[in-house]
């Protein structure tokens, strides 16, 4: 859960810098990407349940599309500036997958704990 809460974090930033064309770095905004990896959260006797875990953030090194703009005054040639390289719908795909994937990981906790209640009752 708390995998898909910084994917959903990560999403947003992307979202809110989609039209930021010079950073503190210089340069437009670059899309950040979330990289997971698995790690052991317990045993079932057979090597072990596996999780998610963010692994770290990467720059996605995707170019960045230019945007043809007029010049200052009339007769001057158009400027060509980089653009970030955020997608919106990448990144609402992310979005609704992370939601998704924390929706359903709140229904198996529930269903753990309701199973967990049952069996309780059962030993009674």
């Amino acid at each position: 859960m708390a995998a898909q809460r910084v994917r959903l974090d990560i999403a947003a930033q992307n979202l809110a810098n989609a039209n930021t064309t010079e950073t503190a770095a210089g340069g437009p905004y670059r899309r950040q990407e979330v990289v997971f990896r698995a790690s052991p959260i317990g045993d079932d006797g057979e090597g072990g349940l596996q999780g998610v875990q963010v692994a770290r953030l990467e720059n996605d090194p995707s170019p960045f599309p230019v945007k043809e703009v007029p010049g200052a005054n009339p007769g001057d040639p158009p400027r060509q500036i980089e653009q970030p390289n955020v997608n919106m719908v990448n990144e609402m795909v992310d979005i609704s997958t992370a939601a998704r994937s924390f929706e359903a990981n709140v229904t198996a906790f529930e269903a753990l704990k309701q199973m967990v209640l049952k069996s309780m009752e059962l030993g009674r």
